[in-house]
């Protein structure tokens, strides 16, 4: 398990291994949140009493998941303590371990490699259907994984299936047996936050064996932009900002209201000196059409252009000793899928692109950001770049990723 860097650079692995870590928290898988993505219709919405759920006929996962919505949020006096509210949700809360793959160099017979423990996280039981429970939680807490184990509140542990992950967003989706879960939670809307708001966040901080930790803290601010380092690129992740203790472990734990709806999925925090309190969740309504679109297609359908990328400031000035004085920013062209829109639409490696529709594009993040919320499938997008010092236009029609 890696520790965390600073936020400004790469964020780090927000499961924990073993009880005695003592690294600072996980960030967001890689990285990003983000309601940026295609968003899908919201259907029916599942409540926590899962005891009148149904729980019919088994279909498979594409079939039997509903979309999922958010409750509105309205601040009211409550009847119910909040320790009666914490102990209903944590019922919904579960732990992760990640199992991977590794050789033994001891043994030389042809199946050589074990599964091993590599990190725990959290996870939210978010809704029950059929035959089958379905997770929300971080990519980060189980990328890599071989096998996943989830410990649900009466004890019982179960294998999880992974329906869809997202590296971008840092956000998959699990699905368990049902036949143990009584709880599920609600997604409250995290639009009406506000600083100062009191929330609480329930996960398993340094491993299951402090299953089900609750912290308190406030809203500390919204809508903040955070860069991030995934497997899947560099993003700007929008987060909730809060003080409750977020700790290694906590990754893709529930970030709760005082009504004990999910606002937020705890993702990472950042671990410096002299630094407390500074904890980040990805917003639930950014959660909600990523976690919608992975039921449905198990990925993100994104915009696809078909290029490697290398940030211009990072690379050799030899490749772009030819621009003009005044350019210093951009991003180059370092590979091409040969089947892809920028292949059709005539780049070339080493081409330095400066802009999108009229947008300046500084580097690769600004490039993605552009791509995913900006435009759509379909669309014909006018590129400016430089090639061997001159000025061109080029213009791509954007494919889907499912091509890729």
């Amino acid at each position: 398990m890696r520790t965390d860097p600073p936020v400004k650079s790469k964020p780090k692995k927000g499961f924990v291994k073993g009880f005695v870590s003592t690294v600072a928290a996980g960030v967001v898988g890689s990285a990003l949140t983000l309601a940026v993505l295609p968003h899908t219709d919201y259907f029916q919405n599942y409540y926590p009493a899962a005891a009148n759920q149904d729980t019919s006929s088994s279909q498979a996962a594409k079939s039997t998941a509903s979309t999922v919505r958010p409750v509105s949020t309205k601040s009211t006096s409550d009847s119910a303590s909040i320790a009666d509210t914490v102990e209903q949700v944590s019922k919904a809360i579960v732990g992760i371990v990640n199992y991977q793959q590794q050789n033994d160099p001891f043994f030389r017979s042809s199946n050589s490699s074990q599964s091993v423990e590599s990190g725990s996280g959290s996870g939210v039981l978010f809704q029950k259907k059929g035959d089958f429970a379905y997770i929300v939680t971080n990519n980060h807490v189980v990328e890599g994984a071989s096998k996943l184990e989830v410990s649900i509140y009466n004890g019982e542990k179960t294998t999880a299936e992974v329906v869809g992950t997202d590296a971008l967003t840092d956000l998959a989706v699990l699905k368990i047996d049902a036949k143990n879960v009584s709880t599920t939670v609600q997604f409250g809307d995290s639009s009406t936050l506000r600083p100062g708001d009191q929330v609480y966040a329930i996960g398993n901080p340094l491993g299951l064996e402090l299953s089900r930790t609750v912290t308190q803290g406030i809203v500390s601010a919204t809508n903040r932009s955070i860069p991030v380092s995934t497997s899947a690129g560099n993003w700007e992740t929008n987060v909730i900002q809060t003080d409750a203790a977020i700790n290694p472990g906590n990754s893709g734990g529930a970030l709760i209201n005082s009504q004990g709806l999910v606002v937020g999925i705890n993702s990472m925090k950042i671990s410096e000196n002299g630094v407390e309190g500074l904890g980040f969740a990805i917003p639930s309504n950014d959660v909600i059409p990523i976690v919608n679109q992975l039921i449905q297609n198990g990925k993100i359908v994104r915009p696809y252009l078909g290029v490697g990328l290398a940030d211009l400031n990072q690379v050799s000035q030899m490749y772009w000793q030819s621009l003009p004085e005044n350019i210093t920013k951009g991003v180059l062209v370092m590979n091409i899928d040969p089947n892809s829109a920028a292949a059709k639409a005539g780049f070339e490696p080493k081409d330095v692109i400066v802009s999108m529709n009229g947008t300046a594009i500084a580097n690769s993040s600004d490039l993605r950001k552009y791509l995913y919320s900006k435009v759509k499938v379909g669309d014909e997008i006018k590129f400016e770049i430089y090639r061997d010092g001159k000025q061109k236009t080029l213009t791509a029609k954007l494919t889907n990723n499912n091509s890729e």
